[in-house]
């Protein structure tokens, strides 16, 4: 049995650096720059949309929550000049998005979600044999998905301080040194990528994989993202001066290399994935 572990780790082990080089063979670098593009490209029209989905639901939307939810795990550094340009945009923006400016919203956003698709169908070396039709629309659905369980997770983080509140009163001692609003808000902030990156792997490539195999890749993605943010906002912090060199897009140069690091990072899971499953370190099936 021991003999059995050591050889599922010898494999796990000689996995990453395989995935390492099918990344750079397969032209990691060049999908994950489109990634990073075309989700850059997708972030307003996203928002716009998620925003005008709340205003039919209800007029007294928090556009602070929303970017909260969704850029609470950037580095400041990074986040601040996006969202204070999008504050602007989403402040402005009424129900009434949802006619064609809405529909053209989702359509753009979709786009960020089939560069995922297709390169994590090239990392899984699946073919994809979806029709164009049907690859759209399961990005279009990825998008209405998406943007639902913002409003839902949004809600729940507004409801649930006050329940636990009620819970915390009616039960004294450690319990209500733990479930504190910040932390309640912690655990959304860091529960939204860590859901993304699982549905990019469940619902993006050409077939279905088990949930053992796309498990590694998954918690890869998240562990490199972690060390990757942190280091880049030491970076950001201590080294980097964009503004020198892009003047007034420097914050929007720093966002969009921000996400081709973290797109390389998603597509280098799937890759660790493929390797595995590759070596036979996990069923395949």
């Amino acid at each position: 049995m021991q003999g059995e572990n050591r050889g599922v780790m010898a494999k796990v082990a000689h996995a990453l650096p395989e995935a390492i080089r099918r990344f750079d063979r397969k032209g990691g670098w060049v999908m994950s720059s489109h990634i990073a593009m075309s989700m850059m490209l997708a972030l307003f029209p996203f928002l716009l949309f998620v925003v005008a989905l709340a205003g039919t639901l209800s007029q007294d939307v928090d556009v602070d929550d929303l970017v909260e939810l969704i850029f609470g795990a950037w580095p400041e550094a990074i986040a601040g000049p996006i969202v204070s340009e999008m504050r602007a945009v989403l402040t402005a923006a009424h129900s009434r998005l949802m006619t064609v400016g809405g529909i053209l919203a989702i359509y753009f956003a979709s786009n960020g979600v089939d560069a995922v698709r297709v390169a994590m169908t090239l990392a899984y070396r699946d073919t994809d044999e979806r029709p164009f039709w049907k690859a759209r629309l399961l990005c279009l659905v990825f998008v209405l998905i998406g943007g639902a369980l913002v409003l839902v997770v949004a809600t729940v983080g507004l409801a649930l301080p006050f329940y636990l509140s009620l819970v915390t009163d009616a039960t004294p001692g450690p319990i209500e040194a733990w479930f504190t609003s910040a932390r309640v808000s912690w655990a959304f902030t860091m529960g939204t990528p860590m859901l993304a990156v699982t549905a990019c792997h469940v619902w993006l490539p050409g077939h279905r994989h088990s949930l053992m195999q796309m498990l590694p890749g998954i918690v890869l993605t998240l562990v490199l993202w972690i060390g990757a943010t942190w280091g880049f906002s030491y970076y950001i912090a201590r080294f980097a001066s964009y503004s020198a060199v892009y003047a007034g897009l420097a914050g929007t140069m720093a966002a969009l290399i921000f996400m081709y690091l973290m797109s390389a990072i998603l597509v280098l899971g799937a890759e660790f994935n493929g390797a595995l499953a590759n070596n036979g370190a996990v069923d395949a099936k």
